[in-house]
């Protein structure tokens, strides 16, 4: 009992239980899906998965596809989601509580539920179901990630910095570009990892939103797992994985020194 008391006294070792969920859920997947990339469906060592995805036209095309849509998605959701953000982070704290509800609001419901009520709207208002429907609902279903993580830095900025740049002389439109953008960058990369990796992922919406005329990536990596091509579908995910992790890396290192800029301007 008093060895159980000792243990539990120790602080690194409530870290176990953390330690044990990352490897279950988090590397051991990882180390799966490495494995089935590498490897035939004979389980021997191959490169035939990954050359696969290079050489096959029909993959690439969706997954460049994918990806044009994913950055068209972005740029309107920075569009809409810069000025909303920034118009909350001026207001009173209360109302501008309220609001970020409203924005977050949607993300408590399910992906295909808010989905599903867009095809029944579109159907309602006879809008053809489509591209311009998918990039509608893609933008509905993600603004809120692009919304919240620029208001959280827009209204943790140090409100002397813009002081300062005033009493320097600068004008309000030289405070917002020289001072406060520049600040808010690292709030915008994180809406575009929150918006741009998932929407090359989903597949659900675009599904339903084209009435399966239109493939995105995620929807080449269901139908491979669904099929049984497990080799080849872990390849992609691999593919997806290493694209992922390369555009955080970039987007981390251009924030970083966008916001030093800022700073120092």
């Amino acid at each position: 009992m008093s060895n159980l008391k000792s243990f539990m006294g120790r602080r690194r070792n409530w870290t176990i239980p953390y330690a044990l969920f990352l490897v279950l859920f988090v590397l051991l997947p990882l180390v799966i899906i490495v494995y089935y990339a590498f490897t035939n469906i004979d389980g021997k060592f191959t490169l035939d998965n990954i050359k696969k995805f290079w050489i096959h036209p029909e993959a690439m095309q969706v997954f460049l596809y994918s990806v044009v849509v994913a950055f068209i998605t972005t740029i309107l959701c920075i569009l809409i989601g810069y000025p909303a953000a920034y118009i909350l982070s001026k207001m009173e704290q209360q109302k501008a509580k309220l609001l970020i509800i409203l924005f977050v609001l949607p993300m408590w419901v399910n992906f295909l539920i808010r989905t599903l009520a867009t095809v029944a709207l579109f159907d309602f208002l006879k809008i053809p179901l489509g591209e311009g429907a998918l990039i509608f609902g893609m933008v509905y279903n993600f603004l809120p990630f692009m919304v919240y993580p620029i208001y959280n830095i827009l209204q943790k900025t140090d409100q002397s910095l813009i002081e300062a740049a005033q009493d320097l002389g600068a004008n309000p439109r030289q405070v917002f570009f020289k001072t406060v953008f520049p600040l808010s960058i690292p709030g915008i990369t994180s809406g575009i990892i929150m918006v741009f990796m998932p929407v090359i992922s989903t597949f659900a919406i675009a599904e339903l939103l084209t009435i399966n005329n239109i493939k995105l990536f995620g929807t080449t990596l269901q139908e491979n797992i669904y099929n049984g091509t497990w080799n080849y579908g872990a390849a992609l995910s691999l593919f997806m994985l290493v694209f992922i992790g390369a555009t955080i890396l970039l987007n981390r290192e251009g924030s970083s020194k966008a916001a030093e800029e800022g700073t120092l301007i």
